[in-house]
């Protein structure tokens, strides 16, 4: 279990699932992204998000995927692992194997039931973090998942569950400022991240957000936005998003599109290339997309260990 109750703050990256020509799991395409995100800066890395397609892993690849994640970070930074379940049980038994690994944060997405009230969902959350007892958060998704939590909700758990620490949300700037406006007004200082690939990256930032967790398709580039903000060079940052922003926008068209293309723009830039894909296929024209968007970006930027 782990002692750590603040995240450190900026930009974490949430890895692809990559398959082999055997569609089995790729595990040197998760160690090369695992070495050129920390290479890039990354203070945590993230696994078993919906980048990584978690919906398509087997519980079994779930495992090798946080196995494999573990046993390459090597403590060099922490992990985080988004942890899925459709029962309280179920959510602690992949918990438990996170931790048991040496994952140092868990990020709790609700049961894919919907329809019930939102002291289902609330009920649900709290009784993973109480049978974990690790750090967590929750990823507070409506517009992606279906179901999310009140603010009120929120301080209600965080209040209840002193180990619910980090609020992973996936929404605009405005929403996000809002949220983290109420946290405010009822005393809770939760650490909140936004993800949404990187959109609004500045306006994020400005809004209170700690970082954000996003693909790696174009991770070094926000990395250097984020220090840019940080730094308090916000013209620089402003400008090193405009360079950015038009590969976030093509690859946040949808999940699926993420997942075919952005994942496909990372291996590109980090020199290997998708040998299999579980849900869309890409066409012509969206490889001639993706390819021009991988030009434009370059090679991750710093020097990534083979």
């Amino acid at each position: 279990m782990s002692d750590q109750l603040t995240p450190p703050s900026g930009m974490w990256p949430v890895l692809y699932a990559y398959f082999d020509a055997l569609n089995r799991l790729d595990s040197n395409a998760t160690r090369r992204q695992i070495d050129a995100t920390i290479a890039a800066g990354a203070p945590a890395i993230v696994t078993l998000g919906l980048a990584t397609e978690v919906n398509r892993l087997s519980d079994d690849e779930k495992r090798t995927m946080i196995d494999d994640c573990a046993a390459h970070i090597a403590g060099r930074v922490p992990l985080a692992v988004t942890i899925t379940g459709d029962s309280v049980d179920a959510q602690v038994a992949l918990a438990n194997h996170a931790l048991e690994r040496g994952a140092s944060w868990l990020i709790l997405q609700p049961p894919s039931k919907r329809g019930e009230p939102e002291s289902f969902y609330y009920d649900f959350f709290a009784s993973v973090l109480e049978r974990t007892g690790a750090s967590a958060g929750i990823q507070n998704a409506p517009e992606y998942l279906g179901v999310g939590l009140s603010a009120e909700s929120i301080v209600a758990l965080a209040a209840e569950r002193p180990n619910f620490r980090l609020l992973k949300g996936e929404g605009p700037a405005v929403t996000i400022r809002a949220t983290i406006e109420r946290l405010h007004a009822l005393e809770q200082t939760l650490a909140v991240f936004n993800g949404r690939g990187g959109q609004e990256l500045v306006d994020n930032l400005r809004a209170g957000c700690d970082g954000l967790i996003i693909a790696p398709d174009a991770f070094d580039h926000q990395v250097a936005i984020y220090e840019a903000f940080a730094a308090g060079r916000e013209h620089e940052a402003e400008s090193l998003y405009a360079e950015a922003l038009p590969e976030i926008v093509f690859v946040m068209q949808s999940l699926e599109t993420l997942t075919c293309y952005g994942k496909r723009i990372a291996a590109w830039r980090m020199g290997f290339d998708v040998a299999h894909d579980r849900g869309t296929r890409p066409t012509p024209f969206g490889i001639e997309c993706a390819r021009r968007f991988a030009q434009r970006l370059g090679p991750t930027s710093r020097p990534v260990p083979r």
